[in-house]
């Protein structure tokens, strides 16, 4: 099966940033953990988060280098 792919609109699985809906749907975590982790690694050495006014976006890269070193959540 194809996937369809909007034109303009990038793919998920190959964003840089991920909004917490986002992220949410391509790692499988609930989003009140995500936020959670958000908040425990915000001022971090593994901070994987930018803050955009109030807004946290997540750097797909990095957390999932983060979730590769957690044994759990």
């Amino acid at each position: 099966m194809a996937i369809k792919i909007e034109k303009g609109k990038i793919p998920i699985w190959e964003k840089y940033m991920l909004t917490v809906d986002e992220a949410v749907q391509y790692f499988g975590i609930g989003e009140k953990k995500i936020r959670m982790l958000i908040s425990e690694h915000l001022n971090s050495e593994c901070c994987f988060t930018v803050q955009v006014g109030c807004k946290s976006l997540i750097n797909r890269k990095k957390f999932e280098a983060f979730l590769d070193q957690t044994t759990s959540l």
